[in-house]
């Protein structure tokens, strides 16, 4: 079947669903190969029995190989079937729907498209069109006469009356006509489906999401290897008496003798038949409804199409995705619009789903859309979107692919409809089921209603839970757990979502976020839980709103883990949207803004820092009130950034009027307390007094230990402090062993590139040499600043220090 593609799209579909319905088996060369375009396709032409041309006003690409007379691709087809003695059916368009795809308006080419109209004329005798009924009538009286031609010379003496049992035996859908990224899967198929000298045949199941392209997959490897095949039959596997009908059939083409059980009379047919076959069930809802169907014997080779992915060992193939460069570039090729970045953008919004790609593409070409429009409208009105477009290849969309699996699971499964919604307001990738479905007190008394006896039973038994992942896998609306997490494509979450109601959707979402928040750790500073935290980082983002508490807890979980700059930014959205939803002056806008004072400083900004918190102590002073933990807390960091911002004296007298109010209110021992008790003696030393801050410290560290703990973050700082005030009231040597002791427990604590441990290692490096190894300091500071430029920052106050005393050491090693 030839044409050019731009402008017979439509004819080019109904001419091939015509001759699939009709028995035949088309074949078209538009597809990745080893060859050249001009030798794939000519190479096809001579392979086939009847040649079928569909001329329109377009000329078609002129390949520059081995072309001397520069005709197109389709005129090279048509001499070749000629050549070759094929018979030739024309079928010529004599109306032009879209002129902007015809080449009548560019003098040179539209000389070449009567030129070969004219040629086929004088060749052969032409039907013309007008619309798709003309083309039909055309068609099917024009490959009926040949055939009939083709059948008097099979009836002469000598030959054979039909199929027979040695006879060629093929139904095969048309190879399709868009395929990209699919070279290396077609090649793992190659090698698992070939011979390897067994008396059974091999058997590979192509699993995947709707849409993920597994039959054009399976398609694409028959049409490559029919050569090598004496039968190559495609079942319908969705429905088993669809299914065994087409066994009756195939059986009556294999000559089968005994037709009374056609699954069996074929099996034993296969098992003996010289040349091989190849038999493709697409679309088989399990294992279970293919089993009995399968050849148990027989040099054959066996394809199964499936969204289940629970198949024997090394049976399943998972047929993923495409790339977003891949996908991408398929959306330039298929609607001829060379907008690189819109393509790119599009094929993150699709999540590279062939049919959803392929489509976006038709939809584009047939309006005359471009890509960048379409994905503006494609983030305005998704669920319309999805819905519309005629994709070639696919007789279905996005939407009505995956309403009738929604139907069934929510029949059958509905648990598995409730873990789906959960999901939908996940982030895409890498969701931690075992950390999310855990029966956790109260939690569902924190959400709606009408969505807690849904969750409830995911939540508090283990069997509903595992019903529910396996009955979504046998859809391919998950991926295979591994390590207790899955996925989920972002259309199957966009496509659950744009089903619900709106009031649904919110209570869900709600659920959601609150099943994550319950799964979050409660002490964000113990680096224990840091990695728990790092599981539930996107999830949150993607289900938190911007001024709830679970967002609060992110930013301290980023902060507290050393990503300072990421903290700050994360917690200057929750402070917007506090304002805006709660009021300036609301006490949980009150903690935002303490908090994102707190990141601003420690993301390297200390007199911004000290700035907010001395517009913040006041508010809360009066809201409040002068002793409230949250106003002490304040008003601490507001006297550790004056210090910060180079005030060490002002940031002595604050901590000493403050400490004894603390001790008075919280208690002598309260973990803030002791915080501001290490401040006061830390800038009583930054002050002057060296000796006294070291003092205060060697009397609070012991205090801290048997209070907080040996490891905690805080006493760790508080024997930082000790050792740095050590040598800074002259005992370079004790700083620097104080230091190597402390630095190997916070690597083990924090990380080895947590900003404390990086300062502790440059304290060790500046104390080494303040000891009398120069080239040791220098050593420590090389390998330091790279860490520190990757970390902080290339421009953060530490980075630079750590640079200046790169350089200082240097010169006092001698250079």
């Amino acid at each position: 079947m030839s044409s050019t593609v731009a402008d017979l799209e439509r004819e080019r579909q109904a001419v091939m669903e015509w001759l699939v319905a009709a028995g035949h088996q088309p074949v078209h060369s538009y597809r990745p190969s080893s060859e050249t375009v001009r030798d794939g396709c000519l190479d096809d032409i001579a392979a086939c029995d009847l040649y079928v041309l569909i001329l329109g006003h377009r000329y078609g690409f002129v390949p520059a190989d081995d072309n001397p007379h520069g005709l197109s691709i389709t005129q090279l087809e048509f001499r070749r079937a000629g050549q070759c003695r094929i018979p030739r059916v024309a079928l010529l368009r004599t109306s032009i729907p879209d002129e902007r795809l015809s080449d009548l308006q560019d003098p040179a080419r539209a000389a070449l498209v009567w030129a070969f109209r004219a040629e086929v004329a004088r060749a052969v005798r032409v039907a013309e069109f007008s619309d798709e009924g003309g083309l039909i009538q055309g068609l099917s009286t024009g490959v009926q006469g040949e055939l009939d031609k083709l059948d008097k010379l099979d009836k002469r003496p000598g030959r054979p009356a039909g199929p027979g049992p040695e006879g060629r035996v093929l139904r095969l859908a048309p190879r399709p006509v868009f395929l990209a990224g699919r070279e290396e899967l077609l090649a793992e198929l190659d090698t698992r489906l070939a011979d390897h000298g067994g008396t059974a045949p091999r058997v590979v199941a192509l699993c995947g999401l709707g849409g993920a392209g597994k039959t054009s997959v399976a398609l694409e490897y028959a049409h490559r290897h029919l050569a090598e095949v004496a039968v190559a039959w495609q079942f319908p596997a969705e429905d088993p008496a669809v299914l065994a009908a087409g066994f009756a059939e195939l059986a009556a083409q294999l000559g089968a003798g005994d037709t009374t059980d056609p699954v069996v009379s074929v099996h034993g047919v296969l098992a003996d038949r010289p040349g091989g076959w190849l038999l493709v069930f697409d679309n088989a809802p399990d294992r279970a409804s293919v089993a009995a169907f399968v050849p148990p014997a027989g040099p054959g080779r066996v394809l199964i199409t499936s969204r289940d992915q629970i198949w024997p060992p090394g049976q399943a193939l998972d047929v993923l995705v495409l790339d977003p460069q891949v996908a991408a570039e398929f959306l330039n090729d298929r609607t001829g619009d060379q907008d690189r970045q819109a393509a790119l953008e599009l094929a993150g919004e699709l999540g590279g789903l062939p049919l959803a790609l392929e489509q976006a593409g038709a939809y584009i070409q047939a309006g005359g859309d471009s890509l960048a429009s379409y994905v503006a409208s494609f983030r305005q009105r998704r669920a319309d979107l999805l819905a519309r477009g005629e994709p070639t290849g696919y007789s279905k969309t996005v939407a009505t692919t995956w309403a009738l699996a929604f139907e069934d699971l929510q029949q059958a499964t509905p648990g598995a409809v409730s873990l789906l919604r959960l999901l939908a307001y996940c982030a895409p990738e890498a969701i931690p089921l075992h950390l999310l479905l855990q029966p956790r007190p109260g939690l569902t008394q924190q959400v709606q209603d009408g969505v807690a006896p849904m969750l409830a039973p995911l939540l508090e038994d283990d069997l509903a839970a595992t019903d529910a992942i396996a009955a979504l896998r046998r859809y391919s609306m998950i991926s295979a757990p591994v390590d207790g997490m899955v996925s989920v494509h972002r259309l199957v979450q966009a496509t659950t979502v744009d089903q619900m109601p709106a009031d649904l959707c919110a209570a869900w979402r709600q659920a959601t976020a609150a099943v994550i928040e319950a799964a979050l750790p409660a002490d964000w500073k113990a680096p224990g839980s840091w990695g728990v935290f790092a599981l539930l980082l996107p999830h949150a983002q993607a289900a938190f709103t911007d001024d709830s508490d679970g967002m609060q807890t992110i930013t301290s979980y980023l902060g507290y883990s050393g990503n300072y700059a990421a903290a700050r930014d994360l917690c200057q959205k929750v402070f917007d949207a506090r304002v805006r939803v709660l009021g300036a002056e609301h006490p949980a806008t009150l903690i935002a803004h303490a908090s994102l004072a707190y990141w601003i400083g420690l993301a390297g900004d200390a007199a911004a820092a000290r700035s907010e918190y001395a517009a913040l102590v006041p508010v809360e002073e009066r809201v409040l009130g002068a002793e409230h933990l949250e106003t002490l807390i304040a008003r601490g960091n507001l006297a550790r950034f004056t210090g910060l911002a180079g005030d060490a004296a002002g940031a002595r007298d604050q901590f000493a009027a403050l400490v004894p109010v603390e001790e008075r209110v919280l208690g002598a021992e309260h973990q803030d307390t002791l915080i501001d008790r290490a401040n006061l003696a830390a800038y009583t030393a930054e002050a002057g007094d060296a000796a006294g801050g070291r003092d205060q410290f060697a009397a609070l560290v012991p205090v801290e230990e048997r209070v907080l703990g040996a490891e905690h973050p805080e006493t760790l700082t508080g024997r930082a402090n000790l050792a740095g005030w050590t040598g800074r009231a002259g005992d370079a040597a004790g700083a620097r062993d104080q230091f190597a002791a402390l630095v190997p427990v916070e690597e083990h604590v924090l990380g080895a590139e947590h900003p404390d441990t990086l300062t502790a290692r440059a304290n060790l490096a500046g104390w080494t040499g303040e000891a009398g190894d120069a080239a040791g300091a220098r050593d420590q500071f090389a390998a330091l600043v790279p860490v520190f430029e990757r970390v902080l920052g290339a421009e953060h106050p530490d980075t630079l220090t750590a640079r200046n005393n790169l350089a200082w050491w240097t010169s006092q090693a001698g250079s």
